[in-house]
């Protein structure tokens, strides 16, 4: 007689990791700007966007521990994954890449198979040819619209969170909201008002005219209106420099500068849809790029065309029909390349130069003519760049703020919303 035994079913360990958290712990990898990789700005070449660069970043992930619960593996398996030769336990390359087969039908990878390559013929009309030896090439991926939009959001709400939510305190801080909130106290209605009506006050001031008695009359000189903030329209342009300095001096300054264009845009997007959003990146010259393809951009050639960035920037933002129009500028380093009118490049490394320099304040006296603000978020703090960057902040009437790659996000986040809303009384 034949019996069925039936066992409790544990489930695989890769469909216990959550793998929001897994993308989120791998934003550095996949948002990697150059900094790691010895071809900069040459994606085909990169290293990084190899299968087996994803396999190793998933298990760092992994050893650094919280992904995989304790009961969702075995003993032998957790040892495993903390040996310095992990990679080379085929238990534990199976679970990477049932990892990486839930990221690929999950949305949050799209997997490419390397091209396939016909082998030479083995022999000739006159002799037998040797074997060939040839480089095998490599899976590779690419990070999905997603995963992108994904990491903008955990980036916005890290920013955000780091600002302050906390029920207690008396510390002003600016959490998200829509539409048109109050801002004040109520005031009389005015030919003209938007009828955002105070029923409570209006009720109060027609009980104390006429007494408590129903039904109550009202009359024009009862209405009570919230006085309110008022969400204004605003066209931004982040002008990101990407040259070679972003990631000199043994700091990565460029990825965090991706995070916060990503968490604004995400910001705008959710929170603020009448706004507009552009991004410019400027080095030798400048071109404006898809926020679709920011998380994919790297660092670029080596000098810093500014004039470049601002002309760009301008031509974008005299386009839009809105009541702000403003140039966030995020850069680490002083002009040195400029383009001249016969499409030549002038290049100087060299300090300061003041034919380049002077230009590059022409174009942001354009911008003040213009009506168009200029916010520049200093990455370095040198002296000379300081001198450069309040002689762009005093001609434009526009904000200077020395930071950190750390802090970028805080003081970009709350410069923007701050701005956003105006009193009217």
């Amino acid at each position: 007689m034949k019996f069925i035994r039936y066992a409790k079913y544990t489930g695989e360990p890769a469909d216990a990791i959550d793998l929001e958290e897994l993308v989120k712990r791998l934003g550095d990898f996949f948002l990697q700007s150059g900094f790691e990789s010895q071809f900069y700005g040459v994606s085909q070449m990169d290293p990084e966007r190899s299968m087996e660069a994803l396999r190793e970043a998933i298990l760092r992930a992994l050893q650094e521990g919280d992904l995989l619960p304790e009961n969702a593996m075995s003993h032998e398996l957790r040892e495993m994954l903390d040996e310095p030769s992990a990679m080379n336990s085929q238990a534990v390359k199976d679970l990477l890449d049932k990892i990486m087969e839930r990221m690929a039908n999950e949305g949050f990878i799209n997997p490419q198979q390397p091209p396939q390559v016909t082998p030479p013929p083995q022999t000739s009309a006159r002799a037998q040819l040797g074997q060939p030896h040839e480089r095998q090439p490599e899976a590779r991926f690419e990070i999905t619209d997603k995963t992108i939009d994904f990491l903008g959001f955990k980036t916005l709400q890290d920013l955000l969170g780091s600002l302050g939510r906390s029920s207690f305190g008396r510390h002003d801080t600016r959490d998200l909201s829509t539409g048109i909130e109050s801002g004040g106290v109520s005031r009389p209605y005015e030919f003209g008002d938007t009828l955002n009506m105070d029923i409570s006050a209006t009720l109060f001031n027609a009980v104390c005219r006429e007494g408590p008695k129903v039904p109550i009359e009202m009359t024009y000189s009862d209405l009570m209106v919230h006085q309110c903030e008022y969400h204004s329209s605003c066209a931004t342009v982040v002008l990101l420099d990407c040259s070679h300095s972003m990631i000199l001096y043994g700091e990565d300054r460029f990825t965090p500068a991706k995070r916060v264009a990503m968490a604004l845009s995400h910001l705008i997007r959710t929170q603020y849809p009448g706004d507009t959003l552009n991004l410019v990146l400027f080095h030798d010259s400048a071109e404006e790029v898809p926020l679709s393809e920011l998380a994919r951009v790297q660092v670029g050639p080596y000098y810093t065309n500014t004039r470049e960035g601002l002309r760009m920037a301008q031509r974008i933002l005299l386009r839009q029909k809105k009541d702000m129009r403003q140039i966030v500028m995020i850069t680490d380093g002083k002009p040195s390349a400029l383009t001249l009118e016969d499409g030549r490049i002038y290049k100087n490394a060299f300090g300061l130069d003041p034919f380049v320099v002077g230009q590059t304040l022409e174009e942001v006296n354009k911008c003040k003519r213009a009506g168009i603000m200029i916010n520049t978020f200093m990455l370095a703090s040198d002296y000379s760049l300081v001198h450069f960057v309040q002689k762009i902040t005093e001609m434009c009437r526009g904000k200077a703020y020395f930071t950190t790659p750390y802090t970028l996000g805080q003081y970009l986040l709350m410069d923007y919303m701050s701005r956003k809303t105006k009193q009217i009384h």
